[in-house]
Protein backbone atom coordinates (compact mmCIF):
# COMPACT_ATOMS: atom_id res chain seq x y z
CA UNK A 1 0.00 0.00 0.00
CA UNK A 2 1.48 3.38 -0.86
CA UNK A 3 1.29 6.45 1.56
CA UNK A 4 -0.84 9.19 -0.14
CA UNK A 5 0.46 12.79 0.12
CA UNK A 6 -1.76 14.97 2.29
CA UNK A 7 -1.53 18.53 0.65
CA UNK A 8 -3.50 20.80 2.06
CA UNK A 9 -6.27 22.88 -0.19
CA UNK A 10 -5.83 26.16 -1.44
CA UNK A 11 -8.27 28.97 -2.66
CA UNK A 12 -8.29 28.42 -6.38
CA UNK A 13 -5.54 31.34 -8.47
CA UNK A 14 -6.57 33.01 -11.37
CA UNK A 15 -4.02 32.38 -13.91
CA UNK A 16 -3.83 34.71 -17.15
CA UNK A 17 -3.00 32.81 -20.14
CA UNK A 18 -1.99 34.22 -23.06
CA UNK A 19 -4.27 33.63 -26.03
CA UNK A 20 -3.02 30.98 -28.84
CA UNK A 21 -0.76 32.60 -31.33
CA UNK A 22 0.53 35.24 -28.70
CA UNK A 23 4.58 35.21 -28.45
CA UNK A 24 6.56 35.86 -25.23
CA UNK A 25 8.74 38.34 -26.01
CA UNK A 26 11.62 37.11 -23.69
CA UNK A 27 11.20 33.04 -25.32
CA UNK A 28 12.99 33.81 -28.64
CA UNK A 29 16.43 35.27 -27.33
CA UNK A 30 16.69 33.08 -24.43
CA UNK A 31 16.24 29.94 -26.77
CA UNK A 32 18.86 31.55 -29.37
CA UNK A 33 20.77 32.20 -26.17
CA UNK A 34 20.71 28.56 -25.30
CA UNK A 35 21.43 27.26 -29.29
CA UNK A 36 24.23 29.72 -29.11
CA UNK A 37 25.67 28.36 -26.02
CA UNK A 38 24.96 24.60 -27.09
CA UNK A 39 27.34 25.15 -30.44
CA UNK A 40 30.14 27.32 -28.49
CA UNK A 41 30.68 23.78 -26.45
CA UNK A 42 30.10 21.94 -29.03
CA UNK A 43 32.51 23.96 -31.14
CA UNK A 44 35.17 23.60 -28.17
CA UNK A 45 34.85 19.85 -27.58
CA UNK A 46 35.25 19.16 -31.69
CA UNK A 47 38.07 21.00 -31.72
CA UNK A 48 39.54 19.23 -28.70
CA UNK A 49 39.33 16.15 -30.11
CA UNK A 50 41.21 17.12 -32.95
CA UNK A 51 43.64 18.81 -31.48
CA UNK A 52 44.03 15.44 -29.38
CA UNK A 53 43.71 13.37 -32.42
CA UNK A 54 46.27 15.67 -33.99
CA UNK A 55 48.68 15.12 -31.42
CA UNK A 56 48.53 11.36 -31.31
CA UNK A 57 49.03 11.15 -35.07
CA UNK A 58 52.29 13.03 -34.50
CA UNK A 59 52.89 11.07 -31.51
CA UNK A 60 52.19 7.83 -33.64
CA UNK A 61 53.99 8.96 -36.65
CA UNK A 62 57.02 9.97 -34.60
CA UNK A 63 57.53 6.37 -33.05
CA UNK A 64 57.02 4.62 -36.31
CA UNK A 65 59.96 6.92 -37.82
CA UNK A 66 62.41 6.08 -34.86
CA UNK A 67 61.58 2.41 -34.82
CA UNK A 68 63.29 0.05 -37.60
CA UNK A 69 62.12 -2.81 -39.22
CA UNK A 70 64.46 -5.34 -37.90
CA UNK A 71 65.88 -6.33 -34.83
CA UNK A 72 68.72 -4.07 -32.85
CA UNK A 73 71.22 -6.23 -31.67
CA UNK A 74 72.99 -6.31 -27.80
CA UNK A 75 76.10 -5.42 -29.40
CA UNK A 76 77.21 -4.46 -32.67
CA UNK A 77 79.05 -7.61 -34.65
CA UNK A 78 81.89 -6.81 -36.85
CA UNK A 79 81.84 -7.93 -40.61
CA UNK A 80 83.23 -11.50 -40.44
CA UNK A 81 86.57 -12.60 -42.71
CA UNK A 82 85.00 -14.57 -45.78
CA UNK A 83 86.65 -15.46 -48.86
CA UNK A 84 84.38 -17.36 -51.11
CA UNK A 85 84.23 -17.54 -55.00
CA UNK A 86 81.96 -14.78 -57.00
CA UNK A 87 79.90 -15.55 -59.88
CA UNK A 88 82.96 -15.28 -62.23
CA UNK A 89 84.97 -17.79 -60.15
CA UNK A 90 87.22 -14.84 -58.33
CA UNK A 91 87.81 -15.00 -54.90
CA UNK A 92 85.66 -12.34 -53.34
CA UNK A 93 87.00 -11.31 -49.84
CA UNK A 94 84.10 -9.82 -48.17
CA UNK A 95 85.51 -7.46 -45.84
CA UNK A 96 87.99 -5.97 -48.69
CA UNK A 97 85.33 -5.68 -51.63
CA UNK A 98 82.31 -4.06 -49.50
CA UNK A 99 84.49 -1.78 -47.34
CA UNK A 100 83.21 1.53 -46.95
CA UNK A 101 79.90 0.63 -47.96
CA UNK A 102 76.16 -1.07 -46.77
CA UNK A 103 76.51 -4.28 -47.03
CA UNK A 104 73.02 -6.62 -47.10
CA UNK A 105 74.58 -10.46 -46.17
CA UNK A 106 72.31 -12.97 -46.97
CA UNK A 107 72.74 -16.97 -46.92
CA UNK A 108 70.13 -19.07 -49.26
CA UNK A 109 69.70 -21.02 -52.84
CA UNK A 110 68.48 -20.48 -56.01
CA UNK A 111 66.24 -23.66 -55.73
CA UNK A 112 64.81 -22.06 -52.87
CA UNK A 113 60.74 -21.80 -52.89
CA UNK A 114 59.54 -18.49 -51.04
CA UNK A 115 62.43 -17.02 -48.46
CA UNK A 116 65.30 -16.04 -50.84
CA UNK A 117 62.91 -14.89 -53.86
CA UNK A 118 61.03 -12.93 -51.76
CA UNK A 119 63.88 -11.11 -49.50
CA UNK A 120 65.66 -10.37 -53.20
CA UNK A 121 62.91 -9.03 -54.40
CA UNK A 122 61.92 -6.48 -51.27
CA UNK A 123 65.77 -5.32 -51.48
CA UNK A 124 65.47 -4.81 -55.29
CA UNK A 125 62.79 -3.02 -55.38
CA UNK A 126 63.58 -0.57 -52.41
CA UNK A 127 67.51 -0.19 -54.12
CA UNK A 128 65.30 0.74 -57.03
CA UNK A 129 63.35 3.60 -54.85
CA UNK A 130 66.61 5.01 -53.38
CA UNK A 131 68.05 5.62 -57.20
CA UNK A 132 71.16 5.12 -58.20
CA UNK A 133 72.88 7.77 -56.09
CA UNK A 134 71.85 6.06 -53.14
CA UNK A 135 71.89 2.62 -53.93
CA UNK A 136 75.28 2.34 -55.01
CA UNK A 137 76.40 3.14 -51.26
CA UNK A 138 74.82 -0.82 -50.78
CA UNK A 139 76.21 -3.68 -51.43
CA UNK A 140 73.85 -7.30 -51.32
CA UNK A 141 75.87 -10.41 -51.23
CA UNK A 142 74.46 -13.83 -51.22
CA UNK A 143 75.91 -16.86 -50.20
CA UNK A 144 74.85 -20.24 -51.65
CA UNK A 145 74.25 -22.88 -49.23
CA UNK A 146 73.79 -25.39 -52.07
CA UNK A 147 77.41 -25.50 -54.14
CA UNK A 148 76.21 -28.54 -55.61
CA UNK A 149 73.43 -27.17 -57.24
CA UNK A 150 74.56 -23.44 -57.71
CA UNK A 151 77.49 -23.21 -59.90
CA UNK A 152 78.88 -19.97 -60.38
CA UNK A 153 77.09 -19.57 -64.08
CA UNK A 154 73.75 -20.74 -62.12
CA UNK A 155 74.18 -18.58 -59.67
CA UNK A 156 74.23 -15.36 -61.62
CA UNK A 157 71.15 -16.53 -63.73
CA UNK A 158 69.45 -16.42 -60.67
CA UNK A 159 70.42 -13.54 -59.05
CA UNK A 160 70.68 -11.07 -62.64
CA UNK A 161 66.50 -12.04 -62.61
CA UNK A 162 66.50 -9.08 -59.69
CA UNK A 163 69.72 -6.91 -59.87
CA UNK A 164 72.91 -7.44 -61.89
CA UNK A 165 74.87 -5.60 -59.35
CA UNK A 166 73.74 -8.24 -56.86
CA UNK A 167 76.80 -10.16 -55.43
CA UNK A 168 76.77 -14.13 -55.72
CA UNK A 169 79.25 -16.38 -53.82
CA UNK A 170 79.89 -20.10 -53.50
CA UNK A 171 82.50 -22.70 -52.41
CA UNK A 172 82.83 -25.79 -50.74
CA UNK A 173 80.72 -27.41 -48.42
CA UNK A 174 83.61 -26.81 -46.04
CA UNK A 175 84.36 -23.03 -46.75
CA UNK A 176 80.19 -22.55 -46.86
CA UNK A 177 79.98 -23.89 -42.92
CA UNK A 178 82.60 -21.49 -42.24
CA UNK A 179 81.01 -18.22 -43.76
CA UNK A 180 77.74 -19.48 -42.01
CA UNK A 181 79.54 -19.60 -38.50
CA UNK A 182 82.11 -16.68 -39.15
CA UNK A 183 78.23 -14.29 -39.76
CA UNK A 184 76.59 -15.89 -36.48
CA UNK A 185 73.92 -17.91 -38.45
CA UNK A 186 72.69 -21.29 -38.08
CA UNK A 187 74.11 -23.77 -40.34
CA UNK A 188 72.17 -24.75 -43.41
CA UNK A 189 70.53 -28.59 -43.00
CA UNK A 190 69.51 -30.64 -46.40
CA UNK A 191 66.08 -31.84 -46.11
CA UNK A 192 66.49 -35.66 -46.38
CA UNK A 193 63.02 -36.13 -48.23
CA UNK A 194 63.27 -35.47 -51.90
CA UNK A 195 60.47 -34.07 -53.94
CA UNK A 196 59.50 -34.16 -57.82
CA UNK A 197 61.78 -30.82 -58.26
CA UNK A 198 64.72 -32.45 -55.55
CA UNK A 199 65.53 -31.38 -52.32
CA UNK A 200 65.15 -28.50 -50.21
CA UNK A 201 67.51 -26.89 -47.84
CA UNK A 202 66.63 -25.60 -44.74
CA UNK A 203 68.69 -22.19 -43.77
CA UNK A 204 68.62 -18.86 -42.06
CA UNK A 205 66.47 -16.48 -43.10
CA UNK A 206 67.83 -13.67 -41.60
CA UNK A 207 69.33 -10.34 -43.69
CA UNK A 208 72.82 -9.09 -42.05
CA UNK A 209 73.27 -5.17 -42.33
CA UNK A 210 76.59 -4.06 -42.15
CA UNK A 211 77.33 -0.04 -42.04
CA UNK A 212 80.43 1.32 -43.44
CA UNK A 213 82.70 1.33 -40.39
CA UNK A 214 82.25 -2.54 -41.04
CA UNK A 215 79.75 -3.28 -38.12
CA UNK A 216 76.41 -4.94 -38.04
CA UNK A 217 73.93 -3.06 -35.46
CA UNK A 218 70.92 -4.92 -36.94
CA UNK A 219 69.76 -7.64 -38.35
CA UNK A 220 65.97 -8.00 -40.77
CA UNK A 221 63.57 -11.12 -40.69
CA UNK A 222 62.07 -12.71 -43.75
CA UNK A 223 59.44 -10.92 -45.01
CA UNK A 224 60.68 -7.41 -44.16
CA UNK A 225 58.50 -4.93 -46.65
CA UNK A 226 59.89 -3.19 -49.39
CA UNK A 227 58.59 0.19 -47.62
CA UNK A 228 60.77 -0.63 -44.55
CA UNK A 229 63.55 -1.45 -46.13
CA UNK A 230 63.89 1.93 -48.26
CA UNK A 231 63.42 3.71 -44.83
CA UNK A 232 65.40 1.65 -43.41
CA UNK A 233 68.35 2.15 -45.87
CA UNK A 234 68.16 5.55 -46.17
CA UNK A 235 68.39 5.71 -42.60
CA UNK A 236 71.74 3.43 -42.47
CA UNK A 237 73.39 5.23 -45.67
CA UNK A 238 73.92 8.23 -43.71
CA UNK A 239 75.47 6.97 -40.99
CA UNK A 240 72.34 6.73 -38.45
CA UNK A 241 72.92 3.74 -35.94
CA UNK A 242 70.59 1.48 -35.46
CA UNK A 243 69.56 1.50 -30.88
Amino acid sequence: MHAKLLVPMESPTTVETPPLGAEDAGAEPSAAARRRLIWTIAGIVIGGLLLVGIGLLASERSAAESEWAGTVLASPQAKPEIVLTDTSGQPYDLRAETAGTTTILMFGYTSCPDVCPINLASLDGALDELGDNRSNGVRVVFVTVDPERDTPEVLRRYLDQFDSNFVGLTGTPEEIRAAQAAADVPGAVRDPQTTPDGYTVGHASQLIAYQPDGQARIVYPFGTRQSDWTRDLRRLLTGEQPS
